[in-house]
């Protein structure tokens, strides 16, 4: 269990918050990163990734009273956290499930718009800190790495039964590891004799064959991310669930997407730039302006964690917040406008993304 004495720090608290509720927000501004004092903004509001719920406490200070703000998470210990935050305010509301059932859970509940969606992509501090989760290389625990422990394969039952071709694939694409093959055929020989059960177990297996990693870098790093990327299908999630938003956002409505992995990254970004350029593939032909494609998003920009916040919590590094607003453009194909490159079995080497992008 996790340590009580642990405390969490959310990452770009206040840019991420006041680029969904400020008509003002513009990423240059120095102000963003402040927590502002209370707001009484209005509407319909959701954070997709509850977590120990940072982002949405501060968002509930900037809320009217008749706001309403739904909060989403596939994690048990989540939602009880989420629970407590319902007992203190009303205008909260809980639904276990990952983010991508979001406009499903609120059209039955009679939500078509919202105002503004966050988005906090990947493992938690709290998931991380706590080993018994199976997601540190770092701490003794069981290969887990499930972020919803009610269902699904635990990261030792994928291992225990996946191909050397499946493992090869999920390590190389999902942690752009070089080593990958190597990787899978020593897991493969290990499971003969005894099958991989601990997070430590694994870690010092990756560490025999990876020999060289950058500065400061764990050799298991890429392994353990690829393997939870895949056991929460956290690539596919996110791409159904960018169609999604650009299906719920109302117009004038904002979206907060922070992502620390340069494949979430780079998925984000692409989307909203096709969404907000998306006359861009017909600007050779010879096409009259109002015969071209309407933007469906306004491009706010990205906003990266000030060197106080890093030095504070160094996690939030590799943060990268990018904010978007939902033009009054109507939609046709929301899918259109997602990239899904990063899938297993049909990536290209030009478009796989970099860990420096």
């Amino acid at each position: 269990m996790m340590s009580e004495s642990f405390v969490h720090k959310t990452v770009l608290l206040g840019a991420t918050v006041n680029a969904l509720v400020h008509d003002e927000f513009n990423v240059k501004a120095k102000w963003i990163h402040d927590l502002l004092p209370p707001g009484n903004k209005e509407g319909v509001f959701v954070d997709g990734t509850f977590g120990r719920g940072g982002h949405s406490r501060y968002l509930l200070s900037q809320l009217s009273a008749n706001a309403k703000l739904f909060v989403f998470d596939k994690d048990p210990l989540a939602m009880a956290s989420a629970r407590q935050l319902q007992q203190e305010d009303s205008r909260v509301e809980i639904i276990h499930g990952g983010f991508s059932s979001m406009e499903e859970e609120l059209r039955q509940r009679g939500i078509e718009q919202v105002q503004g969606v966050l988005l906090d992509l990947g493992v938690s501090s709290p998931q991380i800190d706590d080993a018994s989760r199976g997601f540190s290389f770092m701490r003794e625990g069981p290969l887990d790495m499930r972020m919803d422990t009610s269902r699904g394969l635990t990261a030792a039952e994928w291992l225990a039964q996946a191909s050397i071709e499946e493992m090869k694939e999920v390590i190389k694409n999902y942690g752009e590891e070089r080593f990958a093959f190597q990787i899978a055929k020593a897991i493969d020989h290990r499971r003969q004799s005894s099958p991989l059960c601990t997070t430590l177990e694994l870690a010092e297996l990756v560490s025999t064959v990876v020999r060289t990693r950058e500065k400061g870098q764990h050799p298991a790093t890429r392994t353990f991310q690829a393997i939870r990327i895949h056991i929460n299908q956290e690539l596919e999630e996110l791409a159904n669930t960018l169609a999604s938003l650009l299906r719920l956002l109302a117009p004038g409505g904002r979206m907060s997407v922070i992502s620390f992995h340069s494949l979430e990254d780079r998925m984000v970004k692409q989307c909203i730039a096709a969404a907000a350029k998306p006359g861009a593939d017909f600007a050779r032909l010879p096409l009259r302006e109002s015969e071209m494609p309407q933007p469906v998003l306004k491009n706010m920009g990205k906003v990266l964690a000030t060197q106080a916040e890093v030095a504070a919590n160094p996690r939030s590094r590799s943060a990268v917040l990018r904010v978007a607003q939902r033009t009054a453009t109507e939609l046709t194909d929301a899918d259109a406008f997602v990239s899904r490159p990063l899938m297993l079995g049909g990536q290209s080497g030009k478009r796989r993304a970099s860990w420096r992008a």
